[in-house]
Order: structure tokens, then sequence, then C-alpha cells
């Protein structure tokens, strides 16, 4: 199994480096894909090395998107590429993870529309403005999405 994680400066650490040596633990294979190909700093100031631009991504290759908790979503949105390899793994059925503000990139892929989703509760609004049903829930799991609050 292979996971791909998408991050840019301001993620929330722990939720980007959490799962990420979780899942490495479990012997999945974790990539790390960034807007350029440098160091992307957190919210609590660790840095990390990306290991490809996501503009180089091909989602074929992977089973798993993680998209982090923290203000690194909303300038992921803001890439046209970044957002294309979201919609990719929805459309293609493969598992999507999003922490906390992480589903502001899957709102602008388009993906959310008639979904179960949860969310920070600073952009429940958005999410059901982009046609998904907000669940107050810790963690919320909707066939391939799985979403959390942080």
């Amino acid at each position: 199994m292979k996971a791909l994680i998408l991050a840019a400066d301001g993620f929330e650490d722990l939720t980007l480096f959490l799962p990420w040596y979780r899942l490495r633990e479990a012997d999945v294979g974790v990539r790390l894909a960034c807007p350029m190909m440098h160091a992307v700093t957190g919210l609590h100031g660790y840095a990390v090395e990306p290991d490809l631009a996501i503009h180089d991504v091909n989602p074929a290759e992977y089973d798993l998107l993680l998209i982090p908790h923290g203000p690194a979503a909303e300038r992921l949105r803001q890439r046209e590429e970044a957002v294309d390899v979201a919609r990719t793994f929805i459309e293609d059925g493969m598992k999507v993870a999003a922490i906390g503000h992480g589903a502001q990139l899957l709102i602008s892929a388009g993906a959310l529309d008639g979904r179960r989703v949860t969310c920070s509760h600073g952009i429940r609004d958005d999410v059901r403005a982009a046609g998904a049903v907000y669940r107050d829930a810790a963690v919320v799991a909707d066939g391939n999405l799985l979403t959390c609050r942080g």
C-alpha cells in the first residue's frame, strides 16, 4: 500500500507527522508532495522536505490521499494541480482522508456534494454550501472518504 500526503506551508504539525509515522509503522509507503521542491514549514515551526512536487504526482500510483489540517489546505486549494489530484482520487474511488481544514481542498475539487463529512467548525458552513451533509462528529466515514475534525 502507498499513501500520498499533500502539504504546503502552514500545515498543522500533528496532523501531518502523526499519520505519516503511523502509516510508516504499518509498512505503508508514504510520499509527501508539495507545491514546489523545497521544505514546507508547519504551524509550530517543524519543516519537512517533499519527495515530489504536486505537479509530478500520478494518483494511480497511490492507494490513499491524506490532507492535513491547517492553513495549508487553503494554500493547496489555490493550486490547480492539488485540486486535480484530490478530484482524481475521489472520482477514481480511492481512499481520501481529510483532517480539519483539509476539507477545503475537497470543496474546491467539487468532491463533497451529497457526501457525509465533518471538519473544523470554522468551515462547516463552507462544507454545507458545497453540498455536503455536515455531521458534528469527531470522525465521519462515507465510502472512500474519511473526514475528521482535527
